[in-house]
C-alpha cells in the first residue's frame, strides 16, 4: 500500500517511520535540530505548495527521508487506514 503526501508524490507504507504535525511537532529543541540537519543534509523533500502541516519520516532504501507536506496529520492516518484504539 501507498499514502499519497501530495503532489504526486507517494511512499510505501512500510517506509513510513512517522508522521508529525509541523506546528507541534517543531516546538522541541531536539526536533528542530533533526528537521535542520535533514535539510542540510539533503534528506528533504517538500511537497508542499501552501503552508505546510506535516512531515513524514520514511526509510528510503536505508537512507531517511523527510517529506513535507500541506496534507494534515489527521488526514495522513486516515488515509493510511490505521485505526488507533485508545
Amino acid at each position: 500500500m501507498y499514502l499519497h503526501l501530495g503532489q504526486e508524490t507517494v511512499v510505501r507504507l512500510e517506509d513510513i517511520i512517522g508522521i508529525f504535525d509541523i506546528e507541534t511537532s517543531s516546538v522541541g529543541k531536539e526536533t528542530r535540530w533533526f528537521l535542520s540537519r535533514a535539510e542540510k543534509n539533503m534528506m528533504v523533500t517538500n511537497v508542499s505548495n501552501d503552508l505546510p502541516k506535516s512531515f513524514v519520516i520514511c526509510n528510503d532504501n536505508g537512507t531517511t527521508r523527510v517529506y513535507i507536506s500541506q496534507i494534515s496529520t489527521a488526514t495522513l492516518k486516515r488515509r493510511t487506514g490505521f485505526i488507533e484504539s485508545l
